[in-house]
């Protein structure tokens, strides 16, 4: 019997490869002759960079930079140096994320990207030939410009001068755009899962802004600046065409679109991207029983995260899959996505206490549903 267990991160509690080593000891404890693969899943968004260390035996490296306010943080990345070719997996979340300005602070029109610029810039000068960048849980609508100015665009003025940061509030100020200072970038793919083009009511600033402070006047002048910004570039830097319309270019407050228009990156679905360089398909391929997990079975799981993307590839090649969840939806939909969709605990229990207790429920749920399949195999 072999079992490949891949989950998700349990966001706020357990990382994806805690939570695949809780779901193989329990399987263990009940079939301790199975072969399991231990293979923790991310979707691009937060947790790609670690599972991906983890996965490929790759390092931690931190570095202070500034956060999406300007001041200094902490953030770091994954560097692989032993994958295919030299390799970052960056989190625009860890310089510019939402979680790094208290609610009460948050203001759209100043937050920017330069930090991730940075960290970007690290990994280069470490000899990156490849950098993957997960779109997400950003603070930011500021169209990758502080990314661009950290790796050396020059956004000038009408007196000819640099922005000190090309923050959304100053973008309508902007003249001209220059890259004479820009290095040799390598492959850049950003890790994306939505479909929003930059501009309009399905683009950064209206659907995204609002959740990181803006009000009604702030998006409408977040939705200028953009616009400014994406005029320019095609203008300044001689692009044959803007990307503003592409899917995935209001990703992270318009960070896909930065990277496209000045990075020459591709948009990868972040799943996608993490199952290939892992190799999730040859292990699914090869298995008896997949079996995967992540906090809540839900509609936003039948939306592609990383749960979904292992249950398609099972059906692709016709093998069971098990979903865990510390909450499961009644959506009938769950029932034709995965063979059985199990919640966690056994019985009510207060949110504090599972999320404290989660790798040892995760491990007992495992080891219930170990139990049924075994009786399954001696029943058939």
């Amino acid at each position: 019997m072999k079992i490949v267990i891949a989950p998700d991160k349990f966001k706020g509690s357990l990382p994806a490869s805690e939570a695949a080593a809780a779901l193989g000891r329990g399987f263990k404890r009940i079939w301790p002759q199975a072969e399991i693969a231990l293979c923790p899943i991310a979707d691009g968004g937060e947790g790609t960079a670690r599972a991906m260390r983890d996965a490929l035996g790759g390092e931690w490296i931190t570095r202070t930079v500034r956060g999406p306010l300007g001041a200094p943080v902490q953030a770091g990345y994954a560097w692989i140096p032993g994958a295919a070719v030299p390799t970052a997996v960056i989190e625009m979340s860890e310089a510019s994320g939402l979680v790094l300005v208290p609610q009460a602070e948050r203001r759209a029109r100043e937050a920017n990207t330069f930090g991730t610029g940075e960290l970007m810039r690290d990994a280069m000068e470490r000899g990156a030939k490849r950098i993957i960048v997960g779109l997400g849980g950003s603070a930011t609508t500021d169209g990758g410009a502080g990314m661009a100015a950290a790796l050396g665009y020059d956004f000038l003025t009408s007196d000819g001068e640099p922005m000190e940061q090309p923050a959304p509030c100053n973008l309508l100020a902007l003249e001209r755009i220059e890259n004479r200072n820009v290095p040799d970038l390598p492959e850049i793919i950003a890790a994306c899962d939505v479909q929003n083009p930059l501009l309009g009511p399905r683009g950064s600033a209206q659907v995204f802004a609002p959740q990181k402070g803006a009000d009604a006047r702030d998006i409408e002048a977040l939705e200028l600046a953009l616009e400014h910004l994406a005029e320019l570039a095609v203008r300044d830097l001689e692009l044959e065409r803007g990307f503003e319309n592409t899917p995935g270019a209001g990703a992270a407050g318009g960070l896909g679109f930065g990277l496209l228009t000045f990075c020459n990156a591709s948009i990868r679905p972040g799943f996608d991207l993490i199952a290939e360089i892992l190799g999730l398909e040859e292990a699914v391929a090869g298995a008896d029983l997949v079996v995967t997990a992540e906090g809540s079975l839900d509609m936003q799981t039948l939306d592609g995260k990383g749960p979904a993307g292992i249950a398609m590839l099972a059906r692709r090649y016709r093998k069971p899959v098990i979903a865990f969840g510390g909450r499961v939806s009644n959506d009938p939909r769950l029932a034709e996505l995965f063979d059985a969709a199990l919640p966690i605990p056994n019985g009510p229990m207060p949110l504090e206490e599972a999320i404290a207790n989660a790798a040892s429920l995760l491990e007992e749920a495992a080891a219930r549903a170990a139990a049924l399949c075994k009786v399954g195999v001696r029943l058939g």
